[in-house]
């Protein structure tokens, strides 16, 4: 089977990537040249842990390839995913030009049959558009070919995609004929042979699918940072919360962590633009509302204890951070608490140092030269005031505290992931800040 993915980012790739890798004939294309000509040369334009090593096998099998030239990649291919961007507008909706002028190009260049399917995650009535887009360049070609549209939203996490891809816990496939449906179960019919369900329904179902999915996830941060707050007031220990509330089957412990709110390209872009879907119906999604309040407000939780450490009084001091990506294992920054805390550190006159293992180029894009990058976690900490944790990377788990302790200037520790353990920085010497958990009283100095 010979497939197209148009749009080489972060979804495009991984998709290609891991239906190359189970033998499949799979051309990406994207309209950026230069992208393009890297890729072709073995440089991938983002980070995700086994992507570039299963890109550089797959290319010199001869199964991927990329190109700027849509034409050329329709020809013999069935089936054609959009994996392009859609991003939010100031109203909080999706953007779907760039969708639609896939639609266009297929409908431009297309010689036979062919399954458009939406890999991007768009609103509830694309599929629709995305038909009518194709038609009508179809029509302009005083022209009579047979297509089909389907929705296979994607359901990968940062950090995690490859094995995602390869072990989905389901794949969701909205389809409108026997053929479309056909076609899907032979794609993915590699990925199902252990068990994996394929979960087919209509478009529009799966569409709604991919949004409620994330606002689920979304509203299971918010709801346990709230709760968070609640216990930092009361006395309580969120930690131990967390385990009481996700032992039960019901609830579960993913995404109960507590922290300094969620970010990253889907959950902050997806709520949004579900809850500009519901208010074009007349409905307004109150639940979302309040998640989306809560996670604004919790990425000021960290610069509100550091403020008040300081006694409002940071101007002027050195605040180092450890962890500038939204999460670990990705070097993307899209919408991550950082930005926010940055943002009101520089206004606030402190002097920023940065340490992150994969995110400091990244960084460079957002940032310039307003904060100091180090190449070593332990040099941010040179004549710093504080440190402050915005990223669990797995090296920031156990560092060498004798060593935090002897290069800060105050022994604080601002913990925007609760990855230490209190009465252990107590006995390390650490006034320790948390999210959570009253530590005011078990510390050195209040």
């Amino acid at each position: 089977m010979k497939i197209v993915i148009v749009g080489s980012g972060y979804v495009g790739l991984v998709t290609g990537a891991c239906f190359s890798e189970v033998g499949i004939d799979v051309t990406c294309v994207d309209i950026d040249r230069n992208k393009i000509d890297n890729l072709n040369k073995g440089i991938i334009p983002i980070y995700e842990p086994g992507l570039e090593d299963m890109i550089t096998r797959n290319m010199k099998k001869g199964r991927l390839s990329f190109t700027t030239n849509i034409a050329e990649a329709l020809k013999d291919s069935e089936v054609l995913f959009i994996s392009v961007g859609t991003p939010p507008d100031e109203d909080g909706s999706a953007d779907l030009k760039y969708v639609l002028a896939v639609a266009r190009d297929c409908g431009k260049h297309m010689n036979d049959y062919l399954l458009v399917v939406t890999k991007s995650t768009v609103p509830v009535g694309t599929s629709i558009k995305v038909k009518q887009a194709l038609q009508e360049e179809l029509d302009k070609r005083n022209i009579d070919i047979e297509f089909d549209v389907a929705s296979n939203p994607e359901f990968l996490k940062e950090g995690a995609a490859i094995d995602d891809f390869l072990k989905p816990d389901r794949i969701v496939v909205g389809i409108e004929s026997e053929r479309a449906e056909d076609l899907m179960k032979s794609l993915y019919k590699p990925f199902t042979l252990n068990g994996h369900p394929v979960i087919f329904m209509d478009i529009i179902s799966a569409e709604m699918t991919k949004y409620a999915a994330n606002s689920m996830l979304a509203t299971k941060i918010s709801f346990i940072n709230d709760i968070a707050n609640l216990c930092e007031i009361v006395g309580a220990d969120i930690n131990k919360v967390r385990k009481g509330i996700g032992s039960d089957s019901r609830i579960g412990h993913k995404f109960l962590y507590a922290g300094i709110g969620y970010g990253g390209s889907c959950f902050p872009k997806d709520v949004q633009a579900l809850i500009k879907t519901a208010s074009e119906f007349n409905y307004e999604l109150r639940v979302l509302k309040a998640v989306e309040a809560v996670n604004k407000d919790q990425k000021l939780i960290l610069f509100n204890k550091i403020t008040n450490y300081f006694k409002g009084a940071i101007k002027g001091k050195t605040i180092a951070l450890w962890g500038l990506s939204f999460k670990p294992q990705t070097d993307d920054m899209r919408e991550a608490p950082s930005l926010d805390v940055v943002k009101n550190l520089l206004e606030a006159g402190a002097i920023v140092k940065a340490y992150d293992p994969i995110a400091i180029n990244e960084a460079k894009h957002h940032f310039g030269d307003t904060i100091l990058y180090y190449e070593d976690q332990y040099e941010t900490l040179i004549d710093a005031d504080c440190l402050a944790i915005l990223t669990e990377w797995p090296e920031f788990k156990i560092p060498n505290f004798k060593i935090v302790r002897k290069l800060l200037n105050t022994p604080a520790i601002f913990d925007g992931r609760n990855i230490y353990d209190r009465e252990e920085m107590k006995e390390n010497g650490f006034d320790y800040f948390c999210i959570g958990i009253d530590t005011s009283k078990n510390n050195v100095k209040s």
